[in-house]
């Protein structure tokens, strides 16, 4: 899934379950990303776009830190979604509201 607000890239297992994903969101403005990997949780981080000017594109990098949305973001992506998979969308929806839950906020 890749739009204005997400990137959504999703990882497998060899037996074809879900390993992990990571989604990506405010792109265009302050860009972070929630990842979850099965086994290991969730981890937040910001976003440094590699870009430094016209001529120069470096590779994007993650970095620690940053306040998680959580609200937005979920409410967001079920609006997004809603032409994923059923399986991956509400594996995704499930995931973001436990990570909400625990009251992460990336710092």
């Amino acid at each position: 899934m890749s739009d204005d607000y997400f990137d959504l890239i999703v990882w497998y297992a060899a037996d074809g379950s879900v390993h992990g994903f990571q989604l990506c969101y405010e792109r265009l403005r302050n860009e972070r990303a929630v990842t979850w990997i099965r086994g290991e949780g969730f981890s937040h981080d910001r976003v440094d776009t590699g870009d430094s000017g016209p001529t120069k594109n470096g590779t994007p990098i993650l970095f620690p830190g940053g306040e998680f949305p959580g609200a937005l973001v979920l409410h967001e992506f079920e609006k997004r979604s809603e032409e994923l998979s059923r399986e991956i969308r509400q594996l995704v929806l499930s995931r973001l509201a436990e990570f909400l839950h625990e009251g992460r906020n990336g710092t």
